[in-house]
């Protein structure tokens, strides 16, 4: 359960940039963003369940010129992006958002808008980083909150981050590879990853998504 909401959460942090451009704060970042999903998403689920590369093709396009992958990178390898050598840091940021891509991207098919309510913006946005809060309600009702970080660009505001209940993404990717860094390599980590872009190895996605919300639940305790 709390692997297919982490899906369909991250898949929707992943779209959350699509106004950036246009957005004057980082509320209008999101709401304008759940608009252009309901828009592209309406009456083409069957299709791009059936397509996934045209369910790439079209996160693809809105994600990534807003989505800020180098710090988002950056932040999930932590003390090991100090040590990578710019090759290495090239090939983790690809991989990572390639990875990131194919993971969450069924998640995208679950969005309804009306479930998504966008709380009032009480942060600074003078700062270089704010956070924008949602609260989702699910299919029985519960309600969950999820917080979106954003960081200001000359470009506008750009995501790299979600919080669900409390659960950053980024965190626990970050903790996640750490351990299987000082088990192997970062080399061996990205060419993991690259597997799974390649598609080559789903089944090791499926399990480091649950093997993630298995960490997140034994942190929480």
């Amino acid at each position: 359960m709390l692997a297919t909401t982490r899906r369909l959460f991250v898949a929707f942090c992943m779209l959350a940039i699509a106004g950036t451009s246009f957005a004057e704060s980082p509320n209008d970042v999101i709401e304008e963003t759940a608009q252009l999903l309901d828009q592209e998403l309406a009456g083409r689920k069957d299709e791009l369940a059936a397509d996934t590369d045209a369910l790439y093709a079209l996160i693809n396009e809105i994600l990534l010129p807003r989505f800020d992958q180098r710090y988002a990178a950056q932040l999930v390898l932590g003390k090991h992006w100090r040590t990578a050598t710019p090759e290495q840091r090239d090939a983790f940021i690809d991989a990572y958002y390639g990875s990131l891509l194919r993971r969450y991207a069924d998640g995208i098919l679950q969005f309804e808008l009306d479930n998504i309510e966008i709380l009032p913006f009480r942060g600074d946005d003078t700062k270089k980083r704010v956070i924008v809060k949602t609260m989702v309600s699910l299919d029985d009702g519960t309600e969950v909150p999820v917080n979106y970080g954003l960081v200001k660009r000359d470009s506008g505001w750009l995501m790299f981050d979600v919080v669900i209940e409390g659960i950053s993404y980024v965190r626990n990717f970050r903790e996640e590879l750490n351990s299987e860094i000082q088990r192997s390599s970062l080399d061996a980590v990205i060419e993991r990853l690259e597997s799974e872009v390649s598609g080559g190895d789903e089944q090791a996605a499926d399990t480091s998504v649950e093997a993630e919300s298995g960490e997140a639940s034994e942190s929480d305790g």
